[in-house]
């Protein structure tokens, strides 16, 4: 009964919250994943399901109309995505001073293109600029000319956040008033800098203008070149928010929205492609049929700690949409990952 309150564990691996659990409570089982970034490893959060079944407001957090930002005067109804770089700064400043710093990225792949939601303009203005993604040579996906910026707290990454979001697409359906017509994928670049056995950090190229360079948390020039030259070791946390999977005849979407919706269906659909592959251990796995599966492919099939939140609608009107989430979930759940890789952290020396 996916409409009572209540949580369960199935098998070790799978929770399952009704539709009055709080976000504290989802949280609280989100967290310590959070824990792995530091460890050297890269995570990925991401919620599927159909449109309307409360997939940006668990990501997120309840939305301000007027704005299409989201609150943040009541921080017990935040989502994943405020909460988890809160958590990521509290690891952070555990961890010695100067270790670490943060890049935020945001993009939406919108019709099947990609777009920076944090460019901007001669003037200093965000709007969205449609960027490529394309594969190194290491096989890895990357996003060149991508914008990042450097957050030192939790604050600063919500501000850039809540721009991005301002560019987002929308459109009113039948079935959800504010309907997201794109997927939004934020991601938090941590950069470890390790020189020998001890940490220091320097700030990276990307700093903003407006930023000094003379913090304290900052090596000097002089001080790293009197040391041997710093490791850099990145992992990334993704956090993305899927558009919504949806039925024509129930959205009632007509023209530049249907078409909207038909890029929005196959691009999940390829993503479940994608899952059912590695779950056979195919030889070819299509990450190439979408750009998003392109965008999401180290996450989803490469060195990622992957978590799959399914947004089920308890209406019984929409039990159809309902079992196509689960069936995807069930792809999802059947990948085996094998042994997660960890980035090479240079092991600390221990006092004895």
């Amino acid at each position: 009964d996916i409409s009572s309150s209540g949580m369960w564990e199935k098998d070790g691996s799978v929770l399952v919250y009704g539709a009055f659990e709080s976000q504290d409570t989802v949280f609280a089982d989100v967290a310590p994943l959070l824990t792995s970034l530091l460890d050297g490893y890269n995570v990925c959060i991401m919620a599927y399901g159909q449109t309307g079944s409360g997939k940006t407001y668990t990501m997120l957090g309840p939305q301000l109309e007027e704005s299409f930002a989201f609150a943040l005067e009541d921080e017990s109804e935040l989502g994943i995505i405020p909460r988890a770089t809160q958590e990521v700064f509290r690891l952070i400043s555990e961890k010695p001073p100067g270790s670490y710093w943060v890049e935020v990225s945001v993009v939406e792949v919108y019709n099947n293109e990609i777009f920076d939601l944090l460019a901007k303009d001669s003037c200093g203005k965000v709007f969205g600029v449609k960027r490529d993604v394309v594969t190194t040579r290491e096989g890895k996906s990357n996003v060149p000319l991508l914008t990042y910026e450097t957050v030192e707290n939790a604050s600063e990454f919500l501000h850039l956040v809540i721009k991005g979001l301002q560019l987002r697409v929308r459109h009113p359906t039948l079935v959800h008033a504010h309907s997201s017509r794109s997927h939004l994928v934020v991601t938090l670049t941590i950069t470890t800098v390790v020189s020998g056995d001890e940490f220091s950090c320097t700030y990276p190229q990307k700093t903003r203008e407006n930023r000094s360079t003379s913090s304290s948390r900052a090596s000097s020039p002089a001080q790293l070149e009197a040391t041997e030259k710093p490791k850099q070791v990145r992992t990334r946390l993704q956090l993305v928010d899927l558009a919504g999977s949806e039925c024509v005849g129930m959205s009632g979407v007509t023209g530049a929205a249907l078409r909207e919706t038909s890029f929005i269906n196959r691009s999940l659909s390829a993503l479940a492609d994608v899952l059912g592959a590695i779950a056979e251990q195919r030889s070819h796995i299509p990450y190439r049929n979408s750009k998003l599966t392109h965008l999401l492919q180290d996450s989803v099939g490469g060195d990622a700690k992957l978590l799959v939140m399914l947004c089920i609608s308890p209406d019984q009107k929409y039990l159809t949409e309902s079992l196509q989430s689960l069936g995807f979930g069930t792809r999802a759940r059947q990948v085996q990952r094998g042994q997660i890789k960890k980035k090479n952290l240079p092991v600390q020396s221990k006092a004895k």
